[in-house]
């Protein structure tokens, strides 16, 4: 810069407040350096000693039937197709998929149901679980989830951000902003989208659903794919090598801590983080992808489909390779659970597609010592309707979309095995004992992981932006922990 330049950006309040930052630049890149050196920062964020280390979200996106699956409701057989009762129904809010109907025939489930031993008063589950009924003793099954949302885009986002409108940070964002990283290879935060059997048209993911929002981008979760690059652009372009790519990423990073200097953004240095981050990965991500290294007892624990890249049991794999490896938050976005119609022939192969690859997880973490400190969550968005939407028979019938009550589970770090909580009226249409709102699931799962989510914010636009919103005091599920 020549010396009539500078003079004239001295002159200016701006550049002087940009000059005089310098120092704080060079700190913090002196920092990022101390970090790459040294490996791992520790965890600084909890508000208490957490149960569990880290966590697995597997999504359903879609939301699956809990009335076929897991609330059990013997007295609908005797009243197939006889309308809903208005004193059940109450007017509630309808989809307007389902609000144009003259009636609302009951639709009993067309699956058999059996008792398992699950320590306690015996858990109820689908003849489409029976590997889930392997771990019965292990999991906590809430029968009593709601929530206001009755469309899935708002409720998905609802689920994983806090906000039924989007661009706030998702639940794995919170995580690696609170938590810090356990390993400087990998992200804080991975997501996988595995294939599907059900509906081809199921609903579309976005990347904001887990997305950093108002947070540091270097928090957003970072997809792992199962064709081309398990990540986006890891291989080096044709003509660079390893060595070039270094060199580049250090002047890169020179002229990076120069407009950091000049500006203060602290997106320049999360821009400096992601590039090593992502320097690192193309030697830990390969490794991290090569199952060659799995014992075939585990391979056949998690079943066929654990041989098939891109599978939702590939992906439970590899999940449980992630937190091995100290990656904080793995979420898994399984699609097609949207069966308004032909529930008979779709539900089945939905639920083979996650059923034994569920429970090897759970199963498999709990033989290599990590249940104890890693929970596992298997939940949707919202449930379905007792009643049918369409035509309706004792073989198949569809389900429009219900908010008011719905089924998943949780297992592994701090919950306790073989808890059924919450229930539901004989319709699975209204909670009548123990709800548990979406702010409090995600509550609860802060809790395990040692977080307060009442104290977990960061501050936007003079708000204090947190997960668990601000609107209602949630509650910890504390009848589901040890």
């Amino acid at each position: 810069m020549d010396p009539r330049t500078e003079a004239l950006l001295l002159e200016t309040r701006r550049a002087f407040f940009a000059r005089t930052a310098q120092g704080l630049g060079a700190a913090a890149l002196g920092a990022l350096g101390l970090r790459t050196a040294t490996g791992a920062v520790p965890a600084s964020g909890h508000h208490h000693p957490p149960k569990a280390k880290r966590a697995i979200w597997l999504f359903l996106s879609g939301a699956p039937s809990q009335i076929d699956l897991f609330d059990y409701k013997p007295k609908l057989d005797a009243l197939f197709d006889q309308d809903l009762p208005e004193s059940v129904r109450q007017g509630q809010r309808l989809t307007t998929m389902t609000s144009g109907q003259t009636r609302f025939p009951l639709a009993p489930s067309k699956f058999r149901f059996t008792r398992h031993d699950n320590g306690g008063d015996g858990l109820w589950l689908s003849e489409l679980l029976p590997h889930t009924a392997r771990i019965a003793k292990k999991i906590a099954l809430i029968r009593s989830m709601y929530t206001e949302s009755i469309n899935h885009d708002p409720a998905i986002t609802f689920l994983c951000t806090g906000r039924e409108l989007p661009g706030w940070p998702s639940l794995g964002s919170w995580l690696s902003y609170g938590l810090g990283s356990e390993n400087r290879d990998l992200p804080d935060f991975v997501v996988m989208t595995p294939s599907w059997s059900g509906r081809r048209d199921a609903q579309a993911l976005y990347q904001r659903l887990w997305g950093a929002g108002v947070l540091p981008s270097k928090h957003a979760g970072t997809s792992l794919r199962a064709q081309g690059d398990p990540v986006l652009f890891l291989s080096n372009p044709d003509g660079i090598d390893g060595v070039s790519r270094r060199a580049l990423l250090d002047e890169l990073a020179t002229l990076n801590a120069y407009r950091h200097a000049q500006h203060g953004d602290p997106e320049t240095l999360s821009r400096i983080a992601q590039y090593e981050m992502a320097f690192r990965m193309q030697s830990s991500v390969p490794e991290l992808v090569d199952l060659s290294d799995e014992p075939e007892e585990v391979l056949e624990l998690y079943g066929p489909d654990a041989r098939k890249k891109g599978t939702f049991a590939a992906s439970c794999l590899l999940a449980r390779r992630l937190v091995e490896r100290g990656v904080r938050f793995v979420q898994l976005f399984h699609r097609g659970w949207d069966q308004h119609f032909n529930i008979g022939g779709d539900l089945p192969n939905q639920a083979r597609d996650v059923d034994q690859g569920a429970a090897a997880l759970v199963l498999d973490l709990e033989r290599r010592g990590l249940l104890e400190d890693t929970l596992v969550v298997f939940c949707g968005e919202f449930g379905r309707t007792v009643y049918c939407q369409g035509a309706l028979t004792r073989e198949n019938y569809g389900r429009d979309h219900h908010p008011r009550c719905w089924s998943m589970w949780m297992a592994g770090g701090g919950v306790r095995g073989g808890v059924v909580h919450g229930e539901t009226d004989d319709f699975s249409y209204n909670i009548v004992r123990d709800g548990v709102h979406v702010r409090d699931l995600n509550h609860t799962v802060l809790h395990l992981l040692g977080l307060d989510g009442r104290r977990l914010s960061v501050k936007n636009q003079g708000l204090d932006v947190k997960l668990v919103g601000v609107e209602e005091e949630p509650r910890i599920v504390r009848e589901v922990l040890s």
